[in-house]
């Protein structure tokens, strides 16, 4: 189990991963990004997860040219976004956001939702672009069992990650079995349920027992189930107490009692639904 922010899983590739990241998602471009990415580096974290969609690119950019780590110590990553899927519009997608993160390379690059029917020319250009050391990287974000499969037929390269919705309303056991058995690493998404989860009694209980919020408990439920998670903030305080997931252990009934928990619900579009917007 990881012991602190700096610690790292094996991707297939042999590429390190941290375990704990932040996520930017539905944070302004400009200030408030810039002085979220700035709090999780100063306060250790290595690992800043962005996209194309999210409009904030340059601000993460900014952010990591601002703060005193080297760039190779990071692990940044981004997503080429519906509209840019196919072959030629992703190559060019992965420039523009190079371009605005201004940077050399990513360290993963994903495709941010299966869509309709461009995945596969999508997965063409994205190992391309690992083959020619432009990404360390590559994966997928919100694919189910089926996605993958059908991709992985025509893959040169199977993908490393697959980043999806996942906490305690969510468990996605199906889909967490199968990248196991394929040597897919799984990453959470809205680990919190966009704070829907904060209240949850059990949850409550569980927290109160080991001294830590409900929110600690998730993201800890998360490391233990072998899954790398970015939960989002923009206070300072709430980016270090998500950090301090560290020094203490859920027992095996408290990890049954949380996975009791699942709903099968989501926060946010399944993904065979979703093809543009959110």
């Amino acid at each position: 189990m990881p012991t602190s922010l700096k610690d790292t899983v094996t991707l297939a590739n042999g590429v390190k991963m941290p375990w704990l990241g932040l996520g930017v998602f539905k944070v302004n471009d400009g200030d408030e990004v810039i002085q979220s990415v700035k709090a999780a580096i100063r306060n250790g974290y290595i690992s800043i997860d962005t996209a194309a969609v999210y409009e904030n690119e340059e601000g993460v950019g900014q952010a990591i040219r601002e703060s005193d780590v080297p760039r190779e110590d990071l692990f940044i990553t981004s997503k080429v976004w519906n509209t840019d899927q196919g072959y030629e519009t992703t190559l060019k997608a992965f420039e523009t956001s190079l371009n605005k993160l201004g940077l050399q390379y990513l360290d993963l690059y994903l495709i941010h939702w299966p869509g309709v029917d461009k995945y596969k020319e999508t997965w063409k250009a994205i190992e391309k672009l690992y083959k020619d050391g432009r990404v360390r990287a590559i994966g997928v974000s919100n694919f189910h069992v089926h996605h993958l499969e059908d991709l992985i037929r025509d893959a040169e390269i199977k993908p490393m990650v697959n980043q999806v919705e996942f906490h305690p309303h969510l468990t996605q056991n199906e889909l967490r079995d199968y990248c196991k058995k394929e040597g897919i690493q799984l990453e959470a998404w809205s680990p919190l349920k966009k704070g829907e989860l904060l209240n949850d009694p059990v949850l409550e209980d569980i927290a109160a027992k080991h001294n830590k919020t409900v929110a600690q408990v998730i993201l800890r439920w998360d490391l233990q189930h072998g899954v790398v998670t970015i939960p989002k903030s923009i206070k300072e305080t709430r980016i270090i107490e998500n950090s301090n997931v560290f020094d203490f252990e859920l027992t095996a009934e408290e990890m049954a009692k949380i996975d009791g928990l699942n709903q099968d619900s989501r926060s946010g579009s399944n993904p065979d639904i979703m093809r543009v917007g959110f």
